[in-house]
């Protein structure tokens, strides 16, 4: 079972990261989905896109606290330097956020419809959109930030 963990230890780091990264992504999120619509009515819906405000302050919360574990934790520098890795990084995050932001409003219209109690905790339509989004997309980000960004 050692061996295997330091196999794949990269792997289980980015999951670490990632996930330390989706709960500041899902706090905020919860945060600003319930403090935004006071200041901006339209958060609950901007011409049918439901708490985009929210979901783009979140991501980018969510983003940057990616990009410091990755740097300080999960991967070794690659052939870039620190400027164009950030920039490459970025790129990156915002395309992931656009296909984040598309999901979420899938999820949210299609998918989820009822909140669901847990006992402990209820789990709303657009808590559980933005959990599912951020799981897809971190399957997709892993990928291409090992292969491109950080070169293996």
């Amino acid at each position: 079972m050692k061996q295997l963990l330091l196999r794949h230890k990269q792997i289980l780091f980015f999951i670490i990261a990632g996930g330390l990264s989706a709960i500041v992504e899902i706090g905020s999120f919860k945060l600003f989905s319930v403090y935004l619509p006071r200041v901006f009515a339209s958060e609950y819906n901007l011409y049918g896109i439901k708490y985009p405000f929210s979901n783009i302050l979140s991501t980018s919360c969510g983003i940057i606290t990616n990009y410091f574990l990755s740097i300080w934790f999960v991967f070794e520098r690659g052939k870039h330097s620190k400027r164009k890795e950030f920039a490459y990084f970025i790129s990156v995050s915002v395309v992931s956020t656009f296909i984040s932001l598309i999901l979420f409003q899938i999820l949210y219209h299609y998918v989820f419809k009822d909140a669901v109690d847990l006992g402990f905790y209820v789990l709303s339509q657009e808590m559980m959109s933005k959990i599912s989004s951020i799981v897809i997309v971190s399957l997709l980000n892993y990928s291409v930030k090992k292969k491109v960004i950080f070169n293996g």
